[in-house]
C-alpha cells in the first residue's frame, strides 16, 4: 500500500528560498540513517506551509509514499503517539487485527514496516520530542525521512537537523502580499504596503490575513488597511479573516503554559522596550536571575519569546500585543501590572544612578533622587557602567515614558536626569525628548511642580545641545520658577542658563548666572558641580578678556576633578583650560590639554564633545601656523558635529575654510564660507558678520588668536551632562 497523505500544497507559497534549498538538500541526502528535520517557530510563522511545500517538492524521492499527521501539539489535547502509530500502520497496509496494543509494540511494528522503504513522514504541529520519538523511522529505514514542525525547539531530539524559522524579510513579505492582492494594486501604494507589513511584524499568517481582507474588499485602498492596523489596541482583532486569526494562533500557545510561565509571559509583555535583559526581567517578575532565566528559557523553547544576544530577549511585535492583552483581561491584575512596572523602573533608576556615581564621583545630585527598592547592578569599571547605559538606552527611555502615573513619575524624572548622557550623545535625543515631555506634561496636569521642574530642566539641557536655544532658555526659566528650592533644579538650571548666555555672547548675564550657580553648588556641598561652574566661569573670563583669571578658574576646576577622580568631568575641565591657553598663546600647552580631553570623550562615547574638541584643536593648530593639521581636525569636527544640530556647523566650516585658505586652496575655502553663510542666514547666527568679512577678503585672516576665535557654538568648559555644558550659539 502506497500512502499519499500530504495536505494540498500552498498555491501562493512564496519566499523562504534559502530555507527551501537547505532543507530540500538535507531531506533528500542519503547518509545511511533516516533524515530527521525539525522546523520550530512561533505560531503563524509559516512552519506548516514551508514543510508542506518542501514535502511536495521532494515526493519523487520517496516513491513508497508520504505519511502525514497533525499532532495538535499547540492545543490542550495533543495526539497520543499510540493513536498516531495505529493510523500510520493502517496507511502502510497493516490490518487492524495485526496492530498490537501499546505504544512500544506499535512503534516496533511501524519501524519494521518502514524498513527497506523510501517513505516521507510529515509530523506537523508536534508538542515536544517525547511525542514524536515513537513516530520516527528506525535506523534500518535509511531511505526514509521525517519532517517535523513544532512551536517547541527540539534541542533534545537526537540526530535531528534543527531550523528556527524567523519572520519574512521585507522583500519576501511584499511578494506574498502582492501575490494575494495583485501586483498592480500593491505597487501603486508601495509605501502603505510596507506600513501594513510592519504592523504585521512580517509574520506570514498576519500578512496572509491582511492581504485576504484587502483582496475581498475592492473598495478599500491599502492606506485604509494601514490605518486600521496602526491602532495597536485593535490590531489583533483586525487580523482576522474567515477561520484565520492571529490571536487564535497565539491562544493555542498561551493555553499550554503553566501558571508561572503564563504570569511571566503576561508581565514581560508590559515592558515597552525593544527587548529586555535578564536582570531587568528578574526585577519586573520579582524573581532571582536563576529562576528568571529558567522561565524565559522555557518561553523561548515554545517560541513565545526570542533570544537576541546572550542574556537578552524579545517578543515578536504581535506576540507582545497578545501578551499585553492577556495581562489586561482581568481587572484584578491591575495592581500586579503596576507593581511589575514599578519594579522595573526601580531597577533602571538604581542602576543608572550607580553609573552616574561612577562617572561623577563626589556628585551630590543623586542624593536628591527618589529612593528605590532595588539595589541596582554593580560594575567593576567605568567602561562596564557606560556600556550598560548605552546597551539599555532604548529600554530605559521606554520605561520612563511608560511611568508617568502618580506613583512612578518622580522616579521617571530622576531616571531621565541620571541618563542625560544618552541624550547628549546625540544618538537618542528624539526618544529622550518624547519621554521627558510626557513626564513633564503628566506632572503639570497633576500639579507636581518638583517633577515638572526636573524634567523641564533636563529638557532645557537637551535643547541646548540640539541647537534649540530659545526653547532651552524657556524650559530652564520655567524650571526655576517652579522649584527654585530644589537643589537639582537650582544648581543645574542656573548653570545651564549661564552656558546659554555665554554661547550667545551675553557675557554679563552669563557671569551673573554662573556666579549664582557656583553659590548654589557650594551651598549643596556639591564639589563636582562647583568645579563645573568654575570651568564655565573660566570661559566667561576668557571671552571678556580676563585670560589670566580664566586660566586660574579652569585650573581650580581641574584640581577638584583630579582630587575626586572624575575622568569625564576632567576632560571638560581640560577642554576649558585648552581654550584659555590658546587665547593666551600658550599653544603647545593648549594642544596637550585638548588632546587628552579628546581621548577621554571618545572613550566615554560623547561624539558631540569629540567634534567640539576637534574644532578647538583645529583653531589651536591654525594659531600655531600648522594649517594641514588644522584641516584634519576641522574635517573630523564636521564628521561628528551633526549630533548637536546645525547650529555648530558654520563654525566648523569656517575653521575648515581658514585652513584651506592657508594651504592655498582658496576656491574650496570660499565654498566652505558660503555654506556657512547660508546656514547663518537661515538661523540668524552671530557668526554671519565674520563669515561675510572672510568672503569679502577671500583670503585667510591674520594669524592672531583673536581673529581665529570668532563667535562660535561651544559647549561648557567641563561639566556634567545633566546641565552644565555650554551649548552652541
Amino acid at each position: 500500500m502506497r500512502p499519499a497523505q500530504l495536505p494540498a500544497a500552498v498555491a501562493d507559497f512564496t519566499g523562504r528560498a534559502e530555507a527551501v534549498r537547505t532543507l530540500s538538500e538535507l531531506l533528500t541526502a542519503r547518509t545511511g540513517g533516516p533524515a530527521v528535520l525539525a522546523i520550530a517557530g512561533t505560531g503563524g510563522i509559516g512552519k506548516t506551509a514551508l514543510a508542506v511545500h518542501i514535502a511536495h517538492a521532494a515526493r519523487r524521492h520517496f516513491p513508497d509514499g508520504q505519511l502525514y499527521i497533525d499532532l495538535r501539539g499547540a492545543g490542550s489535547s495533543p495526539a497520543e503517539p499510540e493513536a498516531a502509530l495505529g493510523a500510520f500502520l493502517r496507511s502502510l497496509g497493516t490490518p487492524d487485527a495485526a496492530i498490537p496494543d501499546g505504544a512500544e509494540e506499535r512503534a516496533a511494528l511501524y519501524r519494521s514496516a518502514l524498513e527497506g522503504r523510501r517513505v516521507l513522514v510529515l509530523l506537523d504541529n508536534a508538542r515536544d520530542a517525547a511525542q514524536i520519538r515513537p513516530l520516527l523511522p528506525g535506523d534500518g529505514a535509511g531511505g526514509c525521512a521525517a519532517l517535523v514542525t513544532s512551536r517547541t525547539n527540539m534541542a533534545d531530539l537526537e540526530g535531528a537537523h534543527l531550523v528556527d524559522l524567523d519572520v519574512m524579510s521585507p522583500t519576501e513579505a511584499f511578494a506574498l502580499f502582492a501575490l494575494i492582492v495583485g501586483e498592480e494594486r500593491a505597487s501603486v501604494e508601495r509605501e502603505e504596503v510596507m506600513d501594513v507589513l510592519a504592523s504585521c511584524g512580517f509574520l506570514p499568517l498576519a500578512i496572509r490575513i491582511a492581504a485576504c481582507r484587502l483582496a475581498s474588499r475592492r473598495t478599500w485602498t491599502v492606506s485604509v488597511l494601514a490605518r486600521k492596523l496602526a491602532d495597536e489596541r485593535r490590531r489583533l482583532d483586525e487580523l482576522r479573516a474567515g477561520d484565520l486569526a492571529v490571536k487564535a494562533s497565539f491562544e493555542l500557545g498561551y493555553g499550554q503554559l503553566e501558571p508561572r510561565q503564563a504570569r511571566a509571559f503576561r508581565l514581560l509583555g508590559l515592558a515597552d522596550g525593544p527587548d529586555i535583559s535578564l536582570p531587568a526581567a528578574a526585577a519586573l517578575l520579582d524573581l532571582d536571575e536563576e529562576d528568571t532565566a529558567g522561565l524565559l528559557g522555557s518561553l523561548v523553547d515554545i517560541s513565545l519569546l526570542e533570544p537576541t544576544v546572550p542574556g537578552r530577549y524579545r517578543f515578536h511585535d504581535l506576540v507582545r500585543l497578545y501578551a499585553r492583552a492577556c495581562a489586561g483581561r482581568d481587572a484584578e491584575q491591575a495592581a500586579e501590572r503596576e507593581a511589575a512596572l514599578s519594579r522595573q523602573l526601580d531597577f533602571y533608576l538604581a542602576t543608572a544612578t550607580r553609573v552616574y556615581a561612577i562617572e561623577r564621583p563626589g556628585e551630590r545630585t543623586i542624593d536628591h533622587f527618589e529612593p528605590t527598592c532595588h539595589p541596582g547592578l554593580r560594575f567593576t569599571s567605568s567602561a562596564a557602567a557606560v556600556d550598560w547605559l548605552f546597551t539599555e538606552a532604548d529600554c530605559l527611555i521606554a520605561c520612563a515614558l511608560q511611568c508617568t502615573g502618580a506613583s512612578t513619575r518622580r522616579r521617571a524624572a530622576d531616571l531621565l536626569m541620571a541618563a542625560l548622557d544618552l541624550a547628549e550623545s546625540g544618538a537618542r535625543s528624539p526618544q529622550y525628548e518624547s519621554a521627558a515631555r510626557a513626564v513633564a506634561d503628566a506632572a503639570h496636569s497633576a500639579g507636581d511642580f518638583r517633577t515638572e521642574a526636573r524634567t523641564r530642566s533636563a529638557l532645557g539641557h537637551l535643547y541646548s545641545f540640539t541647537g534649540r536655544f530659545t526653547q532651552a532658555e524657556l524650559e530652564l526659566r520655567i524650571a526655576l520658577d517652579l522649584a527654585a528650592s530644589d537643589p537639582i533644579v537650582a544648581c543645574r538650571s542656573l548653570n545651564q542658563l549661564g552656558i546659554l548666555a555665554l554661547g550667545q555672547g551675553r557675557h554679563e548675564d552669563a557671569e551673573a548666572y554662573l556666579s549664582r550657580a557656583l553659590d548654589a553648588y557650594r551651598a549643596d556641598g556639591n564639589e563636582v558641580g562647583e568645579a563645573s561652574a568654575l570651568s564655565n566661569l573660566a570661559r566667561v573670563h576668557v571671552n571678556r578678556g580676563r585670560t589670566r583669571t580664566g586660566m586660574e578658574l579652569a585650573e581650580q576646576g581641574i584640581a577638584i576633578y583630579r582630587r575626586l577622580g572624575a575622568p569625564l568631568r576632567l576632560a571638560n575641565g581640560m577642554y576649558s583650560l585648552g581654550i584659555a591657553l590658546t587665547r593666551a598663546r600658550r599653544l603647545e600647552e593648549a594642544l596637550v590639554q585638548l588632546t587628552q580631553a579628546l581621548g577621554i570623550f571618545k572613550t566615554a562615547r560623547q561624539p558631540l564633545w569629540e567634534g567640539m574638541t576637534h574644532f578647538r584643536l583645529a583653531e589651536t593648530h591654525l594659531a600655531a601656523h600648522r594649517p594641514a593639521k588644522a584641516l584634519v581636525h576641522a574635517e573630523q569636527s564636521l564628521a561628528l558635529g551633526g549630533f548637536g544640530g546645525e547650529s555648530r556647523r558654520p563654525s566648523f566650516l569656517t575653521v575648515r575654510g581658514k585652513a584651506l585658505s592657508a594651504l592655498g586652496q582658496l576656491d574650496q575655502a570660499v565654498e566652505c564660507w558660503r555654506e556657512a553663510e547660508a546656514i547663518c542666514e537661515r538661523l540668524g547666527s552671530p557668526e554671519l558678520d565674520e563669515i561675510r568679512r572672510l568672503l569679502s577678503l577671500k583670503t585667510s585672516p591674520p594669524s592672531p588668536v583673536a581673529e581665529l576665535l570668532i563667535s562660535q557654538p561651544e559647549p561648557a568648559g567641563d561639566v556634567d551632562p545633566l546641565s552644565e555644558r555650554e551649548p552652541p550659539h
